[in-house]
């Protein structure tokens, strides 16, 4: 049964996922704080979910950061990368492609409602394989059925390809108060400030501006999971001050920080 276990090696991990015959299969591991599973990427789509903890998993795709209530829906084949903040109870979900909504076809953030969250529970005591036309044949099919409906969540950091912008992104990681214009940018990297602006929107779909504030507000997840207080977190990412923060992440994530870890 795929109850949950202490964390193995990651190529035995692959081995068993890759070896799972059954259309969707769950799989429950409990991880310490810390805890990093390196690159790694497989032949079956994964909604890498926690049902304790905060995940922060990156991708060739981008960057997430991924608290209880929701998930990723990691497509098949995309190289990933997690961390645990925290000691993180994960329950993941393994979907063939063949049998994957045609909803989900890009890695992206997604909601998981109470419904689902139990039906993932009980995935993880479903032994494998299973009969199609089994209690647990018919369960499975319901959670295919409810992974349809999973609503698009704004986690989502993408990052450049082009190495100006890259140069931009990477030093407001390291500097998220850093307060530069882009015409402080324009004059460091000898480029019109038009010139930037468009490469922003079309590698990336946000403006600078925009970029800035949702790593500012993913990074604030994470210390926020870290038990950082609001207003340290404000300081250190450049807002004039806790009410600003606050204010910013209300309207961004439609919650305050408390209740957007409010574990279900």
């Amino acid at each position: 049964m795929n109850l949950p276990r202490r964390p193995k090696s990651l190529p035995e991990v692959l081995r068993e996922i890759e070896g799972e015959s059954s259309p969707i299969a769950g799989r429950g591991t409990d991880y310490p704080a810390g805890w990093h599973i390196r690159s790694h990427q497989h032949t079956k789509h994964q909604l890498i979910y926690a049902l304790r903890g905060v995940m922060v998993v990156q991708a060739e795709a981008g960057r997430w950061v991924v608290p209880p209530t929701r998930a990723i829906w990691m497509a098949a084949g995309m190289a990933h990368e997690i961390r645990c903040v925290g000691e993180v109870h994960m329950r993941s979900l393994l979907v063939k492609p063949e049998v994957a909504p045609k909803t989900l076809t890009a890695t992206q953030a997604v909601g998981i409602p109470p419904l689902l969250r139990e039906l993932i529970r009980a995935a993880m005591e479903v032994k494998q394989p299973y009969a199609p036309g089994t209690r647990d044949g018919r369960l499975m099919r319901f959670i295919l059925d409810e992974l349809r409906s999973l609503p698009v969540l704004p986690l989502h950091l993408q990052m450049p390809a082009d190495p100006r912008l890259l140069r931009i992104c990477e030093r407001l990681q390291q500097r998220l108060d850093d307060a530069s214009t882009l015409a402080d940018w324009a004059g460091r990297l000898s480029l019109d400030v038009k010139t930037i602006q468009r490469l922003f929107t079309k590698e990336t779909g946000m403006t600078f501006g925009q970029w800035r504030q949702q790593a500012r507000l993913l990074r604030a997840l994470e210390l926020l999971a870290d038990g950082e207080k609001i207003i340290d977190i404000a300081l250190r990412l450049g807002y004039d001050s806790p009410g600003a923060f606050a204010t910013m992440f209300r309207k961004h994530f439609g919650q305050t920080p408390s209740q957007f870890f409010a574990e279900p």
